[in-house]
């Protein structure tokens, strides 16, 4: 017997427990964002390479080291697996012409692929849900996204999730901030890890992210970035500073936050949590006002972020919560289980979730069925009620007398007992 097919490592199944509780927080995620105006939108998995090169920087652990790219052997092209979205909003926004008509608030839910090592919070491939505001300059922009994830954990109920701020400021800020930096880092070459020399020259502010433990001191006795702003970026940043301080909002200033992607500038920010271990960033992103160009589009500032959908599964405390539905049909004998499926239809053309059971089974198994299924209610069907019209009705979770009800009043008689079981708490 040849070996079983097993999953790509890091590219996991979502069972049905689990998946359930996926869709009861994505349906709770899209209320949301509707409610803050965002509409959603869908790009391809599959990108040209280009894209996320120029978008994301070629000095970087994703475009280095943890894309899945290929050559496209019809047409010789190079394509990759989205390892982000922001890359793909912004080039459907521009291949499109999105932003003729206005500013646009945008939403995305999906699939991104990156090749890491596997580990708790961290996949290969991973879901994120993500906001995009695009054509929006001013700083209110960046405060109201904060607000609305502020907002999304009161909704969830998660605390002791922290803001943490920082402020990339311009391009050209950055470009003199630079030569600071690599004179800085240079002075300490011989303390460097290996990936800090070879990203001293190519992308220096990358250094300041440094997850390694030995590289901490010297990091935290770098130059600041924030000290080389000038007085339009440091209004930008104080501006979403006050907005949350009205907002009653609390947040830290952490000068050596500068992510992972070279299209930021000006607001950046990491939701984190120390829930979660060492992957405890729930949520991140920024502004980014010169992607578009990056792409080949005009000039649009533009602001937005991500956050992993496992990590925020993992975070919620609602492992008991999973959909049940309204009705267990039950149904034994060959007329019975003829008119069971005409019932079944019946009952949801009335609104109810029913689920029917199949394949047989003696009384008491089918019965077990239909309490292990979490409904409140059975409907209970043998040849002699099929013959009378009628079906027993019977309570699953309170004490109530089983009845029998006539096939074209069951649609009132359950929503009946589904009333009587919530106004019991149920």
């Amino acid at each position: 017997m040849s070996e079983p097919i097993r999953a790509v490592r890091g590219m996991n199944d979502i069972l049905p427990d689990e998946a359930e509780r996926w869709e009861i927080l994505e349906e709770k995620l899209r209320d949301w964002l509707r409610s803050y105006g965002y509409r959603n939108v869908r790009t391809p998995i599959l990108e040209p390479t280009a894209l996320f090169r120029r978008a994301i920087g070629e000095v970087t652990d994703i475009v280095e080291k943890e894309m899945y790219s290929f050559t496209d052997e019809l047409n010789g092209e190079s394509l990759t697996l989205r390892p982000e979205a922001t890359a793909s909003v912004a080039r459907a926004a521009t291949e499109h012409s999105l932003l003729y008509a206005g500013p646009q608030r945008l939403y995305y839910i999906g699939p991104m692929y990156r090749h890491e090592r596997p580990q708790k919070g961290r996949y290969r491939q991973f879901h994120q849900v993500g906001a995009e505001a695009l054509g929006f300059s001013g700083p209110d922009i960046d405060a109201e996204m904060l607000l609305m994830c502020a907002r999304l954990w009161d909704d969830l109920g998660l605390a002791g999730v922290r803001l943490q701020l920082n402020c990339l400021g311009s391009a050209a800020e950055r470009l003199v901030y630079r030569e600071t930096l690599v004179e800085y880092l240079q002075k300490h070459a011989v303390d460097l890890d290996e990936d800090s020399r070879r990203r001293m020259h190519g992308n220096p502010l990358r250094v300041l992210d440094s997850k390694n433990p030995a590289m901490q001191a010297l990091v935290e006795r770098a130059p600041r970035l924030l000290d080389s702003l000038g007085g339009e970026s440091l209004r930008h940043f104080e501006g979403v500073q006050a907005a949350l301080k009205d907002a009653g909002r609390s947040f830290e200033i952490n000068t050596r936050l500068v992510r992972g992607l070279d299209y930021y500038n000006l607001t950046v920010f990491e939701w984190v949590t120390d829930r979660l271990g060492a992957q405890g960033t729930v949520c991140a992103g920024g502004r980014y006002d010169g992607l578009f160009e990056q792409i080949g589009g005009k000039p649009t500032p533009a602001c937005g972020w991500a956050m992993g959908i496992e990590r925020l599964v993992s975070l919620l405390d609602d492992a008991g919560e999973r959909t049940v539905p309204d009705v267990y049909l039950v149904n034994q004998g060959e007329e019975a289980a003829r008119v069971a499926i005409r019932i079944a239809e019946a009952l949801r053309d009335a609104g109810l979730s029913v689920v029917q059971h199949c394949g047989g089974g003696s009384f008491k198994s089918q019965m077990k069925k239909a309490d292990a299924s979490g409904a409140p209610v059975a409907v209970i069907l043998g040849d002699d009620e099929v013959r009378a019209g009628e079906a027993g009705v019977k309570a699953l979770r309170e004490e109530r007398e089983q009845e029998r009800v006539p096939f074209q009043r069951l649609p009132e008689a359950i929503s009946d007992l589904l009333l009587a079981g919530g106004d019991d708490g149920r």
